[in-house]
């Protein structure tokens, strides 16, 4: 299959092609992928310029039915996409079909947005006088997704740009250019006027500084890791361009004494191990308190040692294969560091299976404490390590002592605890007796400190990042 960029509504070849591979079998090859060069993006760039001003023009209504052929559509091919999602990401099919459906949703609910378009109209201090506060769309926005979520945050990004009346030049991660060109050909066909959602598939040296240096792009909304993005916030920052990003995460999962040990169990086996550990809000530090720490330990170790992991496909798998072999070579080099810390590992092998592909076993590192590298820096998989803490108030002190802010949890049955927790965690979004990770997708995702800059992403909140505010007197 040839993915191929999307162009003022024509498709278009690269400057040459990289193959999309199947993590896990790499003899399985999935499509071949354009490569955009610099004067493509110019061309993208200019096309989403010229259909700007039409677009941001269209009626609630037109935004309203485009979105919602694109939701429809998705939802009703969850099954075909989500299997290629699992192909080219490394996702478990359940998984894979799962972040598909919410792609789905999020169109949808963003199809809704288009026709709730909210403001103020107010009095003014001065008799005779009336205000009209509006929202207006800011033009041209860069949109550049990473590859562990191929669908989910690409919709996140475009269905709420689309929505509040802004054009697009979706830049994908080149890991996952699949499920770009699927969303793409969907769009396609959706009624879009030419110009207004372009793909751009390639190289982030090339494509990036394009989105970024060009005047004609209003605003770029990046997901990625932490040395892009703050590059990212200082190149925009100088041009004062609005910028949006959401980085890493080390998000602290607390278990208290007096929690329910299967409830505390399963909560962090899924937010460290699921996806492979590969979301931003996984449950990479895991804060035990002494009365429960030892038991937690060996029910959570047993339970993390028959996970099954394989091929994404296979019915009877649990986790499946690292995404990339940089990244798996990456976690394997993170797990020998913890070891010469000091810690104590579990698991953490490279695994062969009947196919060629970048399996892992998921690892559990005891005896670690928050000054060591596996407790301060992002690995991205299914690497989990424990710090042991006497009470709720040092394990509190352990969990907001780190760069990031993106996801924290707490397994306790005290009310007085959850609420205080609640208030006084350092991070954008709070679990209580759930996985860290998983978030719907009608509520607003994002952290503070070194996880998240700018605006909110999803939801109502949306409306922060994708439109400019307007202050409008008028005497009658």
């Amino acid at each position: 299959m040839e993915f191929k960029n999307f162009i003022d509504g024509s498709w278009e070849i690269g400057t040459d092609t990289t193959t999309n591979i199947n993590p896990s079998d790499r003899f399985d090859t999935i499509g071949i992928a354009a490569r955009s060069h610099a004067e493509q993006v110019n061309q993208a760039i200019d096309s989403a310029f010229e259909a700007a001003s039409s677009w941001a023009n269209t009626t609630p209504q037109q935004r309203f039915d485009i979105l919602d052929f694109v939701g429809t559509e998705i939802l009703a091919r969850r099954e075909e996409i989500g299997r290629l999602l699992s192909r080219e990401e490394g996702k478990i099919l359940t998984e894979g079909i799962g972040e598909v459906a919410r792609a789905g949703q999020i169109f949808k609910f963003f199809a809704g947005e288009a026709l709730r378009s909210n403001g103020d109209h107010l009095p003014s201090v001065r008799p005779g006088v009336d205000i009209d506060v509006i929202r207006q769309p800011l033009g041209v926005v860069g949109l550049i997704t990473p590859w562990n979520f191929p669908i989910a945050i690409p919709a996140w990004k475009i269905a709420p740009a689309l929505a509040y009346g802004n054009t697009v030049v979706f830049k994908p991660a080149e890991l996952v250019p699949g499920c770009a060109y699927v969303l793409a050909e969907i769009l396609s066909r959706s009624g879009l006027p030419d110009g207004v959602f372009n793909l751009v598939i390639g190289k982030g040296s090339v494509i990036g500084p394009q989105l970024i240096e060009n005047k004609k792009i209003s605003a770029i909304s990046f997901t990625g890791s932490v040395p892009t993005g703050k590059s990212i916030a200082a190149d925009c920052g100088a041009r004062l361009k609005k910028v949006q990003l959401e980085m890493g995460g080390k998000n602290p999962m607390i278990v208290l004494d007096d929690a329910d040990l299967d409830v505390a169990v399963e909560a962090c086996l899924n937010g460290a191990f699921f996806s492979t550990g590969q979301r931003c809000t996984a449950s990479s530090r895991l804060i035990v308190t002494e009365g429960i720490h030892d038991r937690f330990v060996s029910t959570l170790s047993d339970r993390m040692s028959k996970l099954i992991v394989g091929h994404a496909l296979e019915s009877t798998t649990q986790m499946g294969p690292v995404a990339e072999v940089s990244q798996l070579n990456q976690n394997l080099d993170y797990i020998e560091v913890a070891r010469s810390e000091g810690g104590n590992v579990q698991g953490g092998e490279r695994l062969s299976r009947d196919t060629d592909g970048y399996f892992m076993a998921p690892a559990l590192i005891t005896e670690t404490n928050n000054n060591n590298r596996i407790n301060r820096e992002e690995v991205f998989g299914p690497i989990a390590s424990v710090i042991r803490a006497r009470d709720y108030e040092e394990a509190l002190t352990i969990a907001n002592d780190t760069p990031f802010g993106l996801a924290a949890g707490i397994c306790t049955q005290s009310l007085k605890f959850a609420s205080h927790f609640k208030k006084f965690s350092q991070a954008g979004m709070v679990m209580v007796n759930l996985p860290t990770a998983g978030v719907d997708y009608h509520v607003p995702f994002g952290g503070i400190k070194g996880s998240s800059f700018g605006a909110r992403e999803q939801g109502t909140y949306a409306a922060e990042f994708y439109t400019s505010v307007k202050t409008a007197y008028v005497m009658p």
